[in-house]
């Protein structure tokens, strides 16, 4: 595997032992979520577009529906036009791109400096990074105890788990993953900040028990920790 790219791309991240239960795929509303902030952003089409971890292509489709030049790439790409199976490491297009899009595939890659410094190598000058993550390591014990007490209204295992063995198993499961503030100080050092935002992103993990807007809207009251975020960078010249 390459030290700079994930074997997929969309994922908020990978389930793990105490997360298995309710985790379901991305939802059409997600998606549709992702990609109108990515839109949102973009230069007006047809504007050349690269997209960092891909994974089954969703995102990069509907962008290339949209009139962009978009190539995806991922070691694990599907097959079609525009989808490359090649990392970041290795792929050969020296650019320039409008925009690089990551949409929770940053916090994967294993090298993350030299990938953020090839990234704003292949944009253009202006060009924007266009970032969509996770920030599990914002996971704190009040977010954590509303957290295991909304998993236990659908998951009797996760009802008699206490908070320590909540908070154990999560650092456990991202142990191996970039969090914020290692995501933050790379791309503060490689571009000039033009969007920010905290985001929910625990409601995809708790099985339809949650929605999006409940959670932000306790994320808004303060009483828990925003644990996604959405970032856009420019390229100075």
């Amino acid at each position: 595997m390459s030290a700079l790219l994930p074997p997929t791309g969309r994922h908020l991240s990978r389930p793990g032992r105490w997360q298995q239960a309710t985790s379901a795929p991305e939802s059409l509303h997600d998606d549709v979520n992702v990609l109108a902030f990515v839109q949102a952003h973009l230069p007006a089409s047809p504007a050349r577009v690269l997209e960092v971890g891909c994974g089954d292509g969703r995102l990069a489709a509907a962008l290339a529906d949209l009139g962009h030049g978009v190539i995806a790439i991922d070691p694990r790409a599907p097959e079609g036009e525009i989808f490359q199976s090649v990392s970041l490491e290795d792929f050969a297009d020296p650019g320039p791109f409008d925009a690089v899009v990551a949409s929770r595939s940053l916090h994967h890659i294993g090298d993350l400096h030299a990938a953020v410094v090839k990234i704003e190598r292949l944009l253009r000058p202006g060009g924007l990074f266009i970032v969509n993550e996770h920030a599990f390591d914002r996971f704190d014990h009040r977010t954590a105890r509303w957290y295991l007490g909304r998993r236990a209204e659908a998951d009797r295992e996760a009802a008699a788990r206490s908070l320590d063995e909540c908070l154990a198993d999560w650092d456990a499961d991202h142990a191996d993953l970039h969090g914020y503030e290692a995501m933050r100080a790379e791309l503060d050092r490689n571009f000039a900040e033009r969007f920010f935002a905290w985001t929910p992103s625990l409601y995809g993990e708790l099985g339809g028990v949650v929605d999006e807007s409940e959670e932000q809207a306790l994320i808004d009251a303060g009483a828990i920790q925003a644990t996604g975020f959405r970032y856009v960078g420019e390229r100075v010249a």
